[in-house]
């Protein structure tokens, strides 16, 4: 099944062949997605000169599907299509008409002999249509119907290097975990802090470095989260002490719930890779359902370094110490040591 990053630049690519259906019906939890596509045939379906007769946005709260149809089926002025972006789609999919027909049934009926220079797009967020209901059927034979789905956090690599990709760079594990640990699936803001260091990135090179990352993002080569749970699974007690440490002295920085979440899953997964059936790369990163068998390798070091009993006592004691870092024990004892405490219990 492709990622929500891939189908999302599927569905670029076709655009960018300029390709344009007669409905799109963007809806989901990711508003990355919806907003990039729509925000894609904003600007390239129409050419700027023609925009202010023919691209009209409305928003869902403020118009009924009645309206949305009638303009639609209205003819371009001067140009050969016209662009009608209907935003908070979500709330007008629950109005009725005026008439009593649904707002479905009236898209439903439009979509039945579609305008064809007409480009109506919907951009429904936090949430879906019910795929039951017969509206959707219509608009995937109509057009196209797209699911935004949040990436889920072992997806990032993959979501920064098709990125890179499309701009004929590359950046190592190290650079792209360095990334995904410190911007998280927050894709927006993922998406600027990439243009930023493209934009930086100097005529010619074609590699983003740790270094360079370090320089422009503002995230430690030698501190971040991705070095010291590699320090852990790599069994390096001088740099991952070295690295705890750092983050003991820079509590607001790297509180340790969050060094906690970000090393949690690392072992969650460890555990599930233990009963592999098949403990090869792809027999692997199909027991942890990961889309390729990056990242692999970490979880096959961590069989090396550690037993499935050591791995759940392990689980358990980073349970243990987020619930001390809360407050949940007798001792009161919140912070200051815990990290230390935890990282022995892990590497001895």
């Amino acid at each position: 099944m492709a990622t929500a990053g891939t189908a999302y630049r599927q569905v670029l690519k076709e655009l960018e062949k300029g390709k344009y259906k007669p409905v799109y019906y963007l809806m989901g939890e990711e508003a990355f997605f919806i907003d990039s596509i729509a925000d894609y045939i904003r600007e390239h379906a129409l050419p700027e000169e023609a925009r202010d007769f023919n691209q009209l946005v409305l928003y869902g709260n403020e118009t009924s599907m009645n309206e949305v149809v009638q303009r639609a089926r209205a003819y371009p002025m001067g140009s050969d299509r016209q662009v009608i972006i209907v935003k908070e789609a979500q709330h007008l999919m629950k109005k009725d008409s005026e008439s009593g027909g649904s707002a479905s049934d009236i898209l439903s009926a439009y979509l039945q002999q579609p305008q064809p220079s007409t480009v109506l797009v919907f951009c429904h967020k936090n949430g879906s249509l019910d795929k039951r209901k017969k509206i959707v059927a219509v608009i995937e034979k109509a057009g196209l119907l797209f699911e935004s789905k949040k990436v889920r956090d072992e997806d990032l690599p993959q979501f920064v290097e098709e990125f890179l990709n499309e701009h004929g760079l590359k950046m190592s594990s190290k650079s792209i975990s360095m990334m995904s640990e410190s911007v998280g699936a927050d894709l927006c803001r993922m998406n600027g802090e990439l243009e930023k260091l493209i934009t930086a990135l100097p005529e010619g090179e074609k590699e983003i470095t740790p270094e360079f990352i370090e320089e422009h993002v503002g995230i430690s080569k030698d501190y971040n989260i991705y070095e010291f749970r590699d320090a852990i699974i790599n069994k390096n007690i001088l740099k991952a002490n070295k690295i705890a440490a750092y983050y003991e002295n820079n509590p607001k920085t790297y509180p340790i719930q969050l060094v906690t979440a970000a090393i949690f899953p690392y072992f969650s997964n460890l555990m599930l890779a233990f009963y592999a059936p098949d403990k090869t790369d792809s027999g692997i990163a199909e027991q942890l359902d990961l889309k390729s068998t990056w990242g692999v390798r970490d979880y096959t070091t961590g069989m090396r370094n550690y037993t499935a009993t050591q791995t759940m006592q392990i689980i358990n004691a980073i349970r243990r110490y987020d619930g001390k870092s809360k407050g949940v024990d007798a001792t009161g004892n919140t912070g200051e040591g815990l990290l230390k405490e935890l990282l022995y219990i892990i590497l001895h």
